[in-house]
């Protein structure tokens, strides 16, 4: 009996994620114009009330880089959804701004702080799968609200998108409605996280699945919520389940590769509990 084991590698995470600013309340602008005496001039004229920027629309599609995927505002314009394109709108709605009678500004750490909440948590919905599906996908929520003269305008919107890493620093073309796209073999195929190589070697990198590769990732390693275990520990953990999953993906189960990730200590900072079975496709 001959077992082939993997490299072992630390997680490497691919995250998008918005920027965010200070909490500093923004002051709403005030009316232009002086006032005049009734019975020597005629009343000068007023400035023309500033128009409020429209708000996104769901399912609006975008040909996004990667760049503009991660800034905190956009203005780019949307495309046809069926023109080639990276990011689809799922979600827009309005942030709560005021705070005990103040209004913050929009790029606030509050402000963001909402966004960077809910809109993961509508991704899910959208895209559908487990858990295990999403973190086993290259698929992404991103995040957007105004700009800061839009938001003095009157704008209060943000804007969620759905986008793909194809590898780390570049979106691969959506292919087809993403919505509910993890509920189905055929969209966990097209999006799952797949390798160049064997994980832990020099000619690994991580692409999404539709792109050519040699090795998948199969299954997670869940941690409980809490401090960071430890290297030894969350290392550890994975050798079983991992060995477990090669084992079932493997043509031969006497004659297999298999390979784990693990979480580091900062990464487990930034919310990735859970490390990563790996296996040749």
């Amino acid at each position: 009996m001959r077992r082939t084991v993997a490299l072992v590698a630390a997680l490497a995470a691919l995250v998008l994620t918005g920027c965010s600013g200070s909490d500093e309340p923004s002051s709403a602008p005030s009316p232009s114009g002086s006032p005049t005496s009734p019975s020597t001039s005629p009343a000068s004229p007023t400035s023309a009330p500033a128009t409020v920027p429209p708000a996104p629309l769901e399912r609006a599609c975008y040909a996004l880089s990667y760049d503009e995927a991660v800034a905190p505002t956009t203005s780019e314009d949307r495309v046809s959804c069926k023109q080639p394109h990276t990011a689809v709108t799922y979600a827009v709605g309005a942030v709560d701004a005021l705070v005990d009678g103040h209004l913050l500004a929009v790029d606030s750490d509050r402000v963001q702080a909402q966004v960077a909440s809910t809109c993961p948590g509508r991704f899910a919905d959208f895209v559908g799968g487990t858990v295990d599906d999403r973190r086993l996908s290259m698929l992404r929520p991103v995040w957007f609200t105004p700009t800061v003269e839009e938001s003095d305008a009157g704008a209060t919107w943000y804007r969620c998108d759905a986008v793909a890493l194809a590898t780390d620093g570049k979106l691969a073309p959506l292919a087809g409605p993403v919505e509910g796209v993890l509920d189905t073999e055929e969209g966990q195929d097209r999006y799952g996280m797949c390798g160049t190589a064997q994980p832990g070697t020099q000619d690994f990198q991580r692409v999404v699945c539709s792109q050519e590769h040699s090795w998948r990732a199969i299954a997670v390693v869940p941690f409980p919520a809490g401090d960071y275990p430890g290297e030894a520990k969350v290392k550890e953990a994975g050798q079983s389940p991992c060995q477990d999953a090669g084992a079932a993906a493997a043509a031969d189960s006497l004659d297999y590769e298999w390979g784990y990730e693990w979480p580091t200590a900062e990464q487990w900072r930034d919310g990735q509990t859970f490390g990563r079975c790996w296996a040749p496709d």
